[in-house]
């Protein structure tokens, strides 16, 4: 058979969109293959030895889950009713280990306060009652996370300046106990950036979620939820302290320029891709080990999370909400800006690439 030059292009030319499009099917397919664990919002794990522990409010109380990985917590191999709820709704139990302790922070009641309970295991005996967690001018709080870095024990939380539900800003406050407070409370975030804020400019507007690690550099991160929950705008972004910086000094917090994992790729920071699976994660758990950021994984390696989110195709409401597995590597070398605010207007450091597998 005779081939012409013309026919000879066209037939390279097929052969290139062919092994293109299969390119493309397979990372979509690799990229998209998310682990659905359950049911669910507000992921809260750790692993302790051997096993993953998760807290979650069901049933009017908490219960913990006791598995060997992290998507096992979805088929847990004991999962116990640790406390019964007297003081009212319970949102977003978080736990930790503190002390030799595990804890367990959450928020309770119709004015939204923070609580915590604690035990000698993750699966052990806990109080009857929970203890308030005293915190600096007593207002609305939610997703309280206790932590300890550079020697000093902290607690971060998502709440309001007054009374109104105008804002969630994330505060931190030094802690002398994980019950007790000392000093001031301190904003290191307000919701005030263009991809963290309704389209229609409605209100309240959110930055909540607040989850501690510590980079490859020792650099605390405060990795957030922003956006408002019930919609696919929700995503997670991340607050990077300067080297030697101070935790309550807000100017020491470089902000990442956009959302790092999310599903609006207009929100997204510049070189990051939005969910092909997944519609508004957000809600995380990096699972550290026995729930200490001192404990914090580095290496180039994937390293696996949990978040919330709704499958796409789904219609987004709270309801269809499901825990899911992902990974992220630490990005190094990544540059935060910022302009008209005391301090250098650039940082550079470690962030986060996030994925749905």
């Amino acid at each position: 058979m005779f081939f012409t030059p013309e026919s000879s292009l066209r037939r390279h030319s097929a052969a290139l969109i062919l092994i293109v499009g299969t390119v493309l099917l397979l990372l979509v397919g690799g990229t998209a293959a998310y682990t659905d664990v359950r049911t669910g919002a507000d992921p809260s794990a750790m692993r302790v030895g051997s096993n993953y522990y998760s807290a979650e409010s069901a049933d009017g109380g908490i219960w913990v889950r006791e598995a060997p990985t992290l998507e096992g917590l979805g088929k847990p191999t004991q999962r116990k009713k640790v406390w019964s709820d007297n003081i009212g709704a319970v949102w977003a139990p978080e736990i930790s280990t503190e002390g030799g302790r595990t804890w367990i922070h959450f928020a309770a009641g119709d004015d939204h306060r923070m609580y915590a309970i604690s035990a000698d295991s993750p699966l052990g005996n806990y109080p009857s009652s929970a203890s308030k967690v005293n915190l600096p001018d007593d207002r609305w709080a939610i997703d309280g996370v206790l932590f300890t870095y550079g020697g000093q024990r902290y607690l971060v939380w998502s709440g309001w300046v007054g009374t109104d539900n105008v804002e969630q800003n994330l505060y931190l406050a030094r802690m002398s106990s994980p019950t007790q407070a000392t000093g001031a409370r301190y904003i290191i975030s307000q919701p005030r950036e263009p991809w963290e804020s309704a389209r229609d400019g409605s209100k309240p507007l959110i930055n909540e979620g607040p989850e501690a690690i510590v980079d490859p550099d020792g650099q605390l991160h405060i990795v957030y939820s922003a956006n408002g929950s019930w919609g696919p705008r929700y995503c997670l972004a991340d607050l990077r302290l300067r080297k030697g910086g101070d935790p309550t000094n807000v100017w020491d917090w470089y902000k990442s320029n956009g959302c790092l994992f999310g599903s609006v790729q207009a929100n997204m920071m510049a070189g990051w891709d939005a969910t092909l699976g997944i519609d508004g994660p957000g809600h995380h758990t990096f699972a550290l080990p026995d729930g200490d950021v001192g404990k914090s994984p580095g290496g180039t390696n994937h390293i696996p999370f949990m978040f919330h989110g709704v499958a796409k195709g789904t219609p987004y409401s709270w309801a269809n909400r499901h825990w899911y597995t992902g990974s992220f590597v630490w990005w190094s070398q990544t540059k935060y800006s910022r302009k008209n605010v005391p301090g250098d207007n650039e940082n550079v450091g470690y962030s986060f690439k996030f994925f749905e597998a």
